[in-house]
């Protein structure tokens, strides 16, 4: 394949985003199914792309997300100079922009942000009614017409391996279908974290019903699991005990998964499981989980969705007051419709 036709992405550093970005991918190649598309990400997201067919290689970002390290994202584009036709920038930062500029890549498309005139020589409007719709923004990078009718959306699909599994359910003695999976972190802050009393409560019914309840999540999660365990020791800890790849496959072999906004609803809504997000502080109409088996609650209070990281009142009534029941009876409406 010749590199005059090849792709390269400057992903996102969230891995909500990065599960959205998959709809510019798909356009991408449907457009162009002879292009290879190569996506450069912090570490982390690697295991993400890998789950994604439309992506060739997954390029490790040599710095953190937020390092400015001008002299080393130079470096860094000039090493990937002569080796694609096009580069599309997804994150808005100027610093973003600088690496397919050194890499001298001949078409650079995104949204103009930062005033990013001369790095972008593609600039790419943006509707401001738009601006907040992450998944909608990426795929108009190749597909306008989104904008006009979200029905057009490319949804999230991540591949599964079945013997890793496999090995999984078997290390930690699960069955396909007989358990749920919960996710009580939210890395955005407090304001998206549904309480642990609420997680154990709707433990407490999974666990009645036969149901086995596992968390997953990150180390940073460690502590909210803790919480809900502390209510709920049948409940399965497996917060830092999981690469994200893992989390993927146990994800597609679960009843069902329970997540705040965050991005691990996103993964689990990519493998076509049963999802409930909860939303408090952000909106599902700006990013909500894009499947056909997935739904959202959110009680709509006057003050939300205020988009804060912790609650600008000081009650977060709008995760406070939405309680299990709503939780547990929009699931059982979504296990209805599906049998």
């Amino acid at each position: 394949m010749s590199k005059d036709a090849d792709i390269l992405i400057i992903g996102p550093s969230w891995i909500g985003d990065m599960v959205m970005a998959q709809a510019l991918f798909k356009a991408l190649k449907r457009r162009a199914p002879q292009s290879a598309i190569d996506v450069t990400a912090p570490a982390w997201a690697l295991g993400v792309l890998a789950r994604m067919p439309e992506v060739r290689n997954a390029i490790a970002m040599p710095f953190d997300h937020g390092e400015a390290r001008l002299a080393d994202r130079w470096r860094f584009g000039r090493s990937l100079k002569g080796r694609y036709r096009s580069a599309y920038i997804l994150p808005g930062s100027w610093k973003s922009a600088l690496v397919p500029f050194a890499a001298g890549i001949s078409e650079r498309i995104g949204y103009l942000k930062e005033q990013r005139w001369g790095l972008l020589n593609r600039i790419i409007g943006l509707p401001g009614g738009q601006k907040k719709k992450t998944m909608a923004t990426y795929q108009a990078l190749a597909d306008s017409h989104v904008f006009d009718d979200q029905c057009l959306l490319l949804k999230p699909s991540l591949s599964i391996d079945i013997a890793n599994q496999d090995a999984l359910l078997a290390r930690f003695g699960l069955v396909r279908g007989g358990f749920a999976i919960l996710v009580p972190g939210a890395e955005f802050g407090p304001a998206k974290r549904w309480p642990a009393r609420h997680f154990a409560s709707l433990a407490d019914k999974f666990n009645g019903e036969g149901t086995k309840v596992v968390l997953v999540g990150s180390r940073k999660d460690k502590e909210a699991a803790e919480e809900i365990r502390a209510l709920t020791p049948e409940a399965i800890d497996l917060t830092g005990q999981t690469s994200i790849t893992d989390v993927i496959d146990l994800a597609a072999a679960a009843r069902c998964v329970v997540a705040n906004d965050s991005g691990l609803l996103h993964v689990a809504a990519a493998v076509g499981v049963p999802v409930v997000g909860v939303y408090g502080s952000t909106s599902a109409a700006h990013t909500p989980p894009q499947s056909d088996r997935a739904v959202t609650v959110s009680l709509n209070l006057p003050c939300s969705p205020c988009g804060k990281r912790t609650c600008p009142l000081g009650h977060l009534n709008c995760l406070e007051k939405l309680g299990p029941d709503m939780v547990g009876d929009a699931l059982r409406k979504l296990e209805t419709r599906e049998s």
